[in-house]
């Protein structure tokens, strides 16, 4: 059985979240998907859960992180290749979304980093599959 992995991330608008993630050609799984909540299908098996702030909360004790000046998490999206990278990241940045730095060169990858509506720090990323081991 393989695994899947679902994200939960807390959102202050979800309409506008959801939006935002449309134009980047995401789409949501309407089963899960209500006034409080989003679930954004990335692949078969990766989701990410979009939840109001207040939602949120109702699932741990801990403070919701205030991504204005403290990190909670990078998510990684991988990319078929560069010029995805950058497709992708543009694409980005035209529905709204805040640039993080300038591209990153690493040798065998290459990725670019901006922040959502809400803060939380996405990463594109492409590895040159010629220098990935297989495991």
């Amino acid at each position: 059985m393989s695994r899947q992995i679902f994200v939960n991330l807390p959102v202050k608008d979800l309409k506008k979240t959801m939006e935002f993630f449309s134009k980047l050609g995401f789409t949501f799984n309407q089963q899960f998907t209500d006034e409080n909540a989003a679930c954004m299908i990335v692949s078969q098996d990766i989701f990410v859960m979009l939840l109001l702030e207040k939602f949120f909360q109702g699932f741990t004790q801990k403070t919701i992180c205030d991504t204005r000046g403290s990190a909670e998490a990078i998510i990684s999206l991988s990319a078929e290749s560069r010029q995805a990278v950058d497709n992708f990241a543009n694409k980005a940045l035209s529905a709204g979304a805040m640039n993080v730095s300038e591209p990153k060169e690493m040798g065998s990858m290459y990725s670019r980093d901006f922040f959502d509506l809400d803060g939380h720090m996405w990463e594109v990323l492409w590895m040159d599959p010629s220098t990935i081991e297989s495991y």
